[in-house]
């Protein structure tokens, strides 16, 4: 099998380090690989495989014989991908920089594969509750087209970065302990307000648009969409960060034009390529954080019908959204370019 020059921007963050993670569990064909980071990560050592590996500092000739990037996302993304397209690699950007661009395909692997074909050097990869809650949603608007979406996303704080998981252990250190709380990341470092988020929920991820929803739920909306390739389908989202670790939950209401059974729904999901039935209330099987995280399957439980409309269905859905939600679908995207042979 042939092998490939591989190039990680952000290897040092969660999800570039999950890259190298899945990279070793998932045999990736790679030949050589670059790990790439701001100046203020640059020089660090990363132990990978074997090997010892020196991040170096991200710049525009960082790409030189780089056939695959895959970046972990934030402003660097936008910073450098227009100079790996240039020097001839293929970037596969976790960031939201690129997404609503026409241009640029954002793809869910298992959901619209053939939109990858249509790329021009840059593919998205869509939000982590947009992938999470699209993997469950494939195979239901298989078997009805699918009007409206009610969805309400429970966001682990890793979402929010390594400051956010560290922030909220130690508030919960410091209410054990008796000690005074502070708050300095969450819901966003660079908002004027921070509130406590341990024994807390807080109804604000990123910054809140002109039309009162947050930059979050509008990525969940518009992505959705795209990705499905469906504008006529009406979609509102509520999203919530939780004092979770890892994995994201959602709750997700859909509305057919036509009827779909539990039953015809419980099949198609379990059938569903990285879906995981998870839905025994005899059992009180169901999905949770706790059972997600770390793996590389969406789960899907709680499905009964919504008796408050004619053709509807609610769901519970639960996935990590480092993996699938970020570093897995990134990575499994460059695999099907490899089995296509479009690298």
């Amino acid at each position: 099998m042939k092998k490939y020059n591989v190039a990680i921007l952000g290897a040092t963050g969660a999800v570039g380090q999950e890259f190298l993670n899945l990279i070793e569990e998932r045999n990736f064909p790679f030949e050589n690989l670059k790990l790439l980071a701001s100046k203020r990560s640059a020089g660090k050592k990363i132990r990978f495989m074997g090997r010892e590996y020196t991040v170096e500092e991200a710049t525009d000739d960082s790409f030189q014989g780089v056939e695959i990037a895959l970046f972990a996302g934030g402003a660097a993304s936008k910073a450098f991908a227009p100079a790996a397209v240039k020097a001839g690699a293929v970037v596969i950007d976790n960031s939201s920089a690129f997404r609503m661009d026409p241009e640029v395909p954002l793809v869910v692997p298992e959901v619209n594969p053939q939109a990858i074909a249509r790329h021009k050097g840059i593919i998205a990869n869509p939000n982590c509750s947009t992938i999470i809650m699209v993997m469950a949603l494939k195979p239901l608007y298989d078997l009805s087209k699918i009007r409206r979406i009610v969805v309400s996303t429970y966001q682990a704080v890793s979402g929010g970065g390594k400051e956010a998981m560290a922030e909220l252990e130690q508030q919960v250190q410091d209410i054990v302990a008796g000690k005074e709380v502070t708050a300095n990341i969450l819901p966003g470092a660079s908002l004027p307000k921070h509130y406590q988020i341990a024994f807390n929920l807080i109804p604000q991820i990123d910054v809140f648009q002109d039309n009162l929803y947050t930059k979050e739920e509008m990525k969940m909306i518009n992505e959705t969409k795209k990705i499905m390739e469906d504008d006529a389908m009406r979609i509102t989202a509520t999203t919530v960060r939780v004092p979770v670790y890892r994995s994201h939950a959602e709750s997700v209401n859909v509305e057919f034009a036509d009827e779909v059974s539990v039953e015809a729904a419980k099949k198609a999901l379990a059938a569903f390529p990285g879906v995981t039935m998870r839905d025994d209330p005899a059992e009180m099987e169901y999905p949770m954080p706790l059972e997600t995280s770390g793996k590389n399957d969406v789960e899907v439980g709680r499905l009964r019908r919504d008796e408050s409309i004619e053709h509807g269905l609610n769901f519970w859905v639960c996935g990590d959204q480092i993996r699938k939600g970020a570093a897995l679908n990134a990575l499994q995207i460059a695999e099907y370019m490899i089995a296509h042979e479009m690298v």
